[in-house]
């Protein structure tokens, strides 16, 4: 005897649709009451609106100097002067009028910048408040061209793509290596993803802090990054575990994400001329991102996949520091690039449970303990590796 489902009766359904418009209604009443009459009026001291002012992005051109700049106030505000240096010089603004809450706005001054010097910019409203924002080191502010994108593809290929491929190098070896090797390497890649979970998530949090206000930085940080972890392992076990290749994609996945937010503070740094991308500083960021072709590595030993996966993943994990290093030269932002850090975390992490999971079924019914010394050693090694050769790196 089959059961049948029974519809619900038409009535109920339309009662259902009154009972969710009913409150909608009376929110929509409620705000348009508000609006309309300002029942906050008799609070009002005549003390000033409150003002707030991101400044998101500094060009310097031969036309002087640009910033991009944010409104956060409760209030529309207008810049009515601008100081650079401590003298006050003539200004436009576009667009033109009074900032409404969470627009941009472009501050242009026809300063004389002097290469290598620090300047400070002064804006001030008309209600007499200040903003302040410092050009640590003048340089020139990049622009697209083949003479600018093509250097800096380059530096991207050599810390994202190179040290990949070259670690990726280490698979015909470890097809021969032993159980042991084996947990060693597998754990030395959890290290090195712990150390990048955590160095993304204070990275990206550190920008939040530097976005405007509205944006809630941090709480959209941790957001992305749990809503990234919760979509890419629904993705992911759609079928099962992931394991073999469609595991070493995931980890090339969550390291190509780490390597894009890589270039994006490289390329932030390089066009704002707080760093200068030296030889040691580049094969600096080569030998810290060896270890992750490793890693990418370590799921595949036991296939035989294709010679162009190989291609594939190295592009993967590699080639967004370079798409990244563009990015942060040209356009940089610090909110999305929190927002960019705060994918590539849950990214990361979802890696981390998939490459322990993996790493436990293989010691499943073995009666070995999975905290063997090849393993707590492995992880320990990949923390303390990447832990050091960070400090080459960090800018």
């Amino acid at each position: 005897m089959s059961d049948t489902v029974v519809p619900a009766p038409r009535h109920s359904t339309w009662r259902l649709v009154a009972w969710i418009a009913l409150p909608l209604l009376v929110l929509a009443a409620a705000i348009a009451w508000i609006v309309a009459a300002d029942p906050l009026r008799g609070f009002n001291n005549g003390a000033p609106p409150v003002e707030a002012i991101t400044f998101e992005r500094t060009v310097l051109d031969d036309s002087g100097i640009s910033v991009l700049i944010r409104a956060g106030g409760s209030e529309p505000m207008t810049i009515a002067q601008v100081q650079v240096d401590d003298a006050y010089w003539q200004f436009t603004t576009d667009p033109a009028g009074p900032l409404q809450r969470g627009a941009t706005a472009w501050i242009s001054v026809p300063y004389p910048w002097v290469l290598g010097e620090a300047h400070r910019v002064n804006l001030v409203t008309n209600t007499g408040a200040t903003f302040e924002h410092e050009v640590a080191v003048a340089v020139p502010t990049p622009v697209a061209t083949p003479g600018m994108l093509l250097p800096q593809a380059i530096v991207g290929l050599i810390v994202g793509v190179l040290p990949v491929a070259i670690g990726l190098m280490f698979y015909p070896a470890l097809r021969n290596a032993s159980r042991g090797v084996m947990d060693f390497v597998l754990a030395l890649t959890i290290g090195l993803l712990a150390f990048l979970l955590v160095d993304m998530t204070f990275e990206a949090l550190e920008l939040a802090v530097e976005s405007a206000a509205l944006f809630q930085g941090q709480a959209m940080v941790i957001l992305a990054a749990l809503a990234t972890f919760l979509i890419l392992m629904g993705i992911g076990r759609r079928s099962g575990t992931p394991a073999g290749l469609a595991l070493a994609f995931y980890i090339a996945l969550g390291i190509g994400l780490h390597n894009f937010g890589e270039g994006l503070a490289i390329g932030a740094a390089f066009a704002a001329g707080s760093a200068g991308l030296g030889t040691f500083l580049v094969l600096g960021f080569a030998i810290h991102n060896v270890p992750e072709g490793i890693g990418i590595a370590a799921p595949i030993v036991k296939a035989r996949p294709p010679l162009w996966s190989f291609v594939a993943l190295t592009l993967v994990a590699g080639a967004p520091a370079v798409f990244g290093m563009w990015l942060g030269s040209l356009s940089y932002g610090p909110q999305w690039s929190a927002l960019a850090l705060g994918i590539g975390a849950g990214a990361i992490a979802q890696v981390i449970v998939e490459v322990t999971a993996y790493l436990l079924r293989q010691h499943r019914g073995t009666g070995k303990a999975w905290l063997s010394p090849p393993i707590v050693t492995g992880f320990l090694a990949g923390v303390a590796f990447m832990y050091v050769t960070a400090a080459v790196v960090k800018i």
